[in-house]
């Protein structure tokens, strides 16, 4: 009988801890249902693979036939690789030699020339096709390189470059005369600082301003204060997007450990704003208005060209309908909305962002731009969110600082920048700006699709990633023939083209010529050849590759995967 008491006394307990137990069931089914269904929203499971792809590369024959292309075809790719790789030999020779004779001292240039392409066409092209990482001069919207090459800027300094060089340029030439008699003061302020601070109060709508050495660093101060504030434990990211490269903002590949208060969920969803209402552990939301033209991807680069299968659509109104409902439940739920305009900055609306969606943030972090061509972060936010230490825990502090925050040059050249944009001529550039580029994207895709050449563009303004319409293995190598008509890009290929504003109707049009010109030469050489294979089946084959060159590293030899003859590529082919 005592026994029996014993059990109905513990019962409630018992019935407690079982729902309990599935209350916490419910929420983490609820969290994975949110995630987007891919590798990319899935951290861990990324890393796992990532760290499980072994190393392979084609060797001379089949680097020309991956597809399974006939000999005729593969041929004739042959004799186009050596015809280009004559001509870069030739057109970059002192640009190429500086780059080789640094490569070996300078761990960046190694990481981004090994991935411009896929990683088994990655040492015979960066051999033969490399045009070389170094420029003497920049103008307008045009660079220079060491061997006297004029080529169109579609770079953008990585979005540093809205108003043309000369424009940053003056702007750092400016700063630099404004605080000349300062020179390298640092910790307390030139007097400029005060202007900077007035302006980017009102171009944020936001109480208070930060400064840091970089826009990761601004995004760290961001996501600390929040924490802070909020007593939440998690920043919620969405999938694909970039904030930066430390830890908790980076975590699947590229982050050597797995981030514990990083919750990775999908752009545009249902799920995600049911997890947003329901936990108690978010402290803040991060958005990066790039998103908005390839929701749920990561940054496109040419060196994940497996196929023909990149997608990319920008629809605004959807996108900020999006924004409005994420605006909604932050407030509801008291999670702290973040919008990184790090890249996107003043590009879309001289108000950025949240002009252009017309949504409030509570941060805003910007960068590359607004320094006026020198290095910044920029933290702006609301006032209870900004301050760094309680009024009644005079030891409860979140502390960040830097050395050179508020380096008088840096604010000098912010100073200069916030000049030129309040300019009534520059204004005049955001008059019409999305449906210029849209025409102008319109227009570049009605020439391809006139002469049947299988790639187009989709545009978030002046912000392009390239398409293509045929399945191919060899996408990637439109960035070479680009390359070689007058084009410069980033070390991300065609995956991301960045114009200036002040791009005219001429200087368009000759980036759009030799685009055109890019692609007939593509076409003609055979990379694009019609095959029979469907994406999903070239992703297959390369599945199969993957497998064979892991077993084949499982069993110790290098020899078993077919037509990897590593040892005796010619430095021709």
């Amino acid at each position: 009988m005592t026994m029996h008491w014993s059990i109905l006394a513990l019962a409630p307990f018992a019935a407690a801890a079982a729902g309990g137990a599935a209350l916490k069931l419910r929420r983490r089914l609820q969290l994975s249902r949110a995630k987007h269904r891919s590798l990319t929203g899935h951290a861990r499971m990324s890393r796992r693979v990532a760290s499980l792809i072994p190393f392979y590369e084609y060797g001379p024959e089949r680097y020309f036939r991956a597809d399974g292309a006939p000999d005729a075809v593969a041929e004739r790719r042959r004799a186009a690789f050596q015809r280009l790789a004559a001509l870069y030999r030739e057109r970059f020779a002192e640009t190429r030699r500086l780059t080789a004779e640094v490569r070996d001292g300078l761990s960046d240039l190694q990481f981004t020339s090994l991935y411009r392409v896929p990683f088994q066409f990655a040492r015979i092209a960066r051999e033969q096709l490399g045009a070389g990482a170094f420029l003497r001069a920049s103008a307008g919207v045009t660079v220079t390189d060491l061997d006297g090459n004029v080529l169109y800027d579609v770079a953008g300094s990585y979005g540093v470059n809205l108003f043309g060089y000369d424009v940053y340029k003056a702007c750092m030439a400016q700063g630099a005369e404004t605080v000349r008699d300062l020179g390298p003061v640092l910790g307390s302020f030139h007097p400029v600082v005060a202007r900077n601070v007035a302006r980017l109060r009102r171009v944020s709508g936001l109480d208070e301003v930060s400064f840091h050495m970089s826009g990761t660093e601004a995004v760290m101060q961001a996501v600390r204060l929040a924490r802070y504030h909020t007593r939440g434990t998690h920043l919620v990211r969405f999938c694909g997007a970039y904030h930066g490269w430390w830890g908790d903002v980076q975590p699947g590949i590229g982050n050597p450990i797995p981030a514990r208060d990083t919750y990775t969920l999908a752009d545009l969803s249902e799920a995600t704003l049911r997890v947003l209402r329901t936990r108690r552990d978010i402290a803040c939301v991060l958005v990066n208005p790039l998103q908005a033209l390839h929701p749920n991807a990561g940054a496109p680069a040419d060196s994940a060209l497996v196929d023909s299968s990149r997608a990319a659509r920008f629809d605004r109104e959807a996108y900020a309908a999006w924004l409005r409902r994420l605006r909604e439940i932050c407030t509801e739920r008291g999670i702290v909305l973040i919008f990184d305009e790090v890249f996107v900055g003043f590009r879309l609306a001289p108000g950025g962002a949240q002009d252009y969606f017309g949504v409030k943030a509570d941060m805003v972090t910007y960068g590359k731009t607004v320094g006026g061509g020198l290095p910044i972060g920029v933290l702006c936010g609301r006032r209870d969110l900004m301050r760094r230490y309680r009024d009644e825990r005079p030891v409860d502090v979140c502390f960040a600082r830097g050395t050179f925050n508020s380096h008088p040059q840096v604010m000098g050249a912010m100073d200069a920048f916030f000049t030129h944009l309040e300019q009534p001529e520059t204004q005049a550039l955001y008059d019409g700006l999305d449906a210029r580029w849209s025409a102008r994207a319109a227009s570049l895709n009605h020439r391809l699709e006139a002469e049947g050449l299988p790639v187009r563009v989709a545009a978030l303004s002046t912000i392009w990633t390239v398409l293509y319409t045929r399945p191919s293995r060899y996408n990637w190598m439109l960035q070479y023939y680009l390359r070689a008509e007058g084009l410069a890009l980033s070390w991300v290929g065609t995956g991301r083209l960045i114009f200036s504003l002040t791009y005219t109707e001429a200087d368009f049009a000759a980036v759009a010529d030799r685009f055109v010109a890019a692609a007939r030469a593509m076409e003609a050489d055979g990379w694009w050849h019609p095959l029979p294979q469907t994406n999903k089946q070239l992703r297959r084959g390369v599945l199969r590759e993957l497998l064979a060159a892991r077993f084949a590293g499982s069993r110790g030899s290098r020899a078993a995967l077919p037509g990897q003859e590593l040892a005796d590529a010619p430095q021709g082919a």
